[in-house]
């Protein structure tokens, strides 16, 4: 399990609210990059399997020169870890803020479809798209 101390600050701007969760135990990309690894539970040569990089790069970021990798190599890495590149680079993982204000309104409806079986949602959820893309045409 997991057990991170995080911050949330929450960033408003007139069109674009948003949150960064700041995760404040770590404070470095090496360190994240061991704790996530570990996380997972492979050795370090597994992971550089999984994230299709050569076992010297990997060590080359977990190593005491903490070396940053290119932008493709963070992508590999954060990919295989199931974290984002700005997770791994700067602690911070973007979170958008949804405004529900405009979902309240099916919250009746959701709370029925929650409660029905797959084999009776799949005819309803086939028919609601068809209506959407139509609607969306116009």
């Amino acid at each position: 399990m997991r057990v991170l101390h995080y911050h949330v600050i929450t960033c408003i701007t007139s069109e674009n609210p948003h949150n960064y969760v700041i995760f404040s135990n770590m404070s470095s990309f090496t360190k994240r990059l061991h704790f996530e690894i570990e996380y997972i539970g492979l050795s370090r040569k597994e992971f550089a399997a999984k994230a299709g990089i050569k076992i010297r790069a990997l060590d080359s970021y977990l190593g005491p020169q903490q070396s940053m990798p290119s932008a493709d190599m963070a992508t590999k890495i954060a990919a295989a870890l199931g974290v984002s590149v700005e997770y791994l680079v700067t602690g911070r993982e973007y979170k958008q803020t949804i405004d529900i204000s405009r979902y309240i309104q099916f919250k009746e409806i959701l709370d029925d479809l929650a409660v029905l079986p797959e084999e009776i949602l799949e005819p309803i959820k086939a028919v609601i798209k068809s209506f959407a893309e139509r609607e969306r045409e116009r």
